[in-house]
């Protein structure tokens, strides 16, 4: 039997990708680790590599959205003959069946348009999830569509081309006014964002940070590390801090699955990344035992990467807390909103100039705002307080921070 290609799955929450390209045409060889296509979803763009060596055989096509699991192509081993139709697909979470080969139509046996169109299982017309969202959008009966794809699935551009052949109906209402759909990764936003809140017990508090020692240890260390091409940020301070204050209070490290609290084994701390199109999480892994510097360069690259629209799986993956940061903006606090099944997400405002007291005789003094978002179901109050008392704590005494 051939191996299987799979639409890989990005992250538990992923509904869709897209084959945004085939690295190799339909027929060629591949070995183990030769790249065979780049997939988009809403949270990143990756490549994804041969696991096997043989024939690629692609059943999905450039441009083609499906559900994650499901089969795009299949690589047939060396010598291993390939049949005229291709074996009809099974999804990668499916029990494996035996098929007949002879019986599955291939997509390039499928005929343009046909009399009568098989139906999925549960009676609704096969397409792909892309396909059903335009048909929606579009006002296009699937009923109405023949499929083109593998098995007379209906694809993305047989809505299209029904859409373009249909009649628009006769109107005398008034046109309605043009908006910018809501779809890719805002929709993606709009969904996860409104699903946490209305599944958690979201409570944000605020405490000061007072950051004079952590502006004179980020001028220092931009001296130190200047030839390494390293440039520390308050954010990278924040993130440690917030780190190491996680290993003291495990609990903020959990994440409620299933009626249970599970505990995370490291930290791995998230930083949000703004992108014109929306926002990404990458993933620093087993932030609390990097050195800062560390942190400062993996911060940098994926940043980068992010914005560069490079950002590989392993980036975005097995956050267990989320940083983000406002000050850039001139923002002092803010409500960030959890990064779902996370308990706590830590939000960072600008430095601003504050007051202290000598005694009786005041004196400036640089602070910092620092917004914790957690989830009330998992932890109270106190212990909340106490994890943010600890960032802030190493943050006003930095230098514990390079030890």
């Amino acid at each position: 039997m051939p191996s299987e290609i799979y639409l890989v799955k990005v992250g538990m929450t992923m509904t869709e990708g897209t084959v945004e390209e085939w690295y190799v045409q339909d027929g060629d060889q591949v070995a183990p680790g030769d790249l065979l296509y780049r997939l988009e979803t809403e949270k990143v763009n990756l490549d994804v590599d041969a696991e096997t060596q043989g024939t690629v055989k692609q059943l999905a096509a450039a441009g083609d959205t499906l559900a994650p699991g499901e089969v795009i192509g299949f690589i047939y081993a060396p010598g291993e003959a390939i049949p005229p139709t291709l074996p009809t697909p099974r999804r990668q979470d499916d029990a494996p069946q035996a098929q007949d080969a002879a019986s599955a139509p291939s997509a390039a046996t499928q005929p343009a348009a046909v009399a009568a169109v098989p139906k999925a299982a549960d009676g609704r017309r096969p397409a792909s999830p892309a396909a059903r969202k335009l048909a929606q959008e579009l006002g296009v009966d699937l009923g109405n569509v023949a499929g083109t794809g593998p098995r007379g699935r209906i694809t993305r551009e047989d809505v299209e081309r029904a859409a373009a052949t249909a009649k628009a109906p006769a109107t005398t209402t008034a046109a309605a006014p043009a908006g910018t759909p809501l779809k890719g990764m805002r929709k993606t936003i709009a969904e996860r964002m409104h699903a946490s809140l209305a599944q958690t017990a979201q409570l944000t508090m605020h405490m000061e940070a007072v950051m004079d020692e952590a502006v004179k240890l980020r001028t220092q260390l931009a001296t130190e590390w200047r030839d390494d091409g390293v440039k520390v940020g308050y954010t990278d301070l924040v993130m440690l801090a917030a780190a190491r204050s996680l290993e003291r209070h495990p609990r903020m490290n959990a994440a409620l699955v299933s009626d249970a609290i599970v505990p995370s084994e490291t930290v791995n701390v998230g930083m949000a990344v703004a992108l014109d199109e929306g926002l990404v999480v990458p993933v620093i892994q087993d932030a609390a035992n990097k050195p800062l510097k560390d942190i400062a360069r993996a911060s940098a690259a994926l940043a980068e990467r992010a914005r560069a629209g490079t950002l590989a799986l392993a980036d975005v993956q097995g956050g267990t807390f989320t940083v983000t940061s406002l000050g850039m903006f001139g923002v002092d606090g803010f409500t960030p909103i959890l990064n779902a099944p996370q308990t706590g997400i830590l939000g960072v405002g600008r430095l601003y100039d504050g007051v202290g007291w000598n005694g009786e005789v005041p004196r400036k003094r640089q602070c910092m705002t620092l917004s914790l978002t957690w989830d009330h179901r998992v932890l109270d109050g106190a212990p909340a307080a106490a994890f943010l008392a600890c960032v802030r704590d190493y943050l006003e005494a930095p230098y514990r921070l390079l030890a």
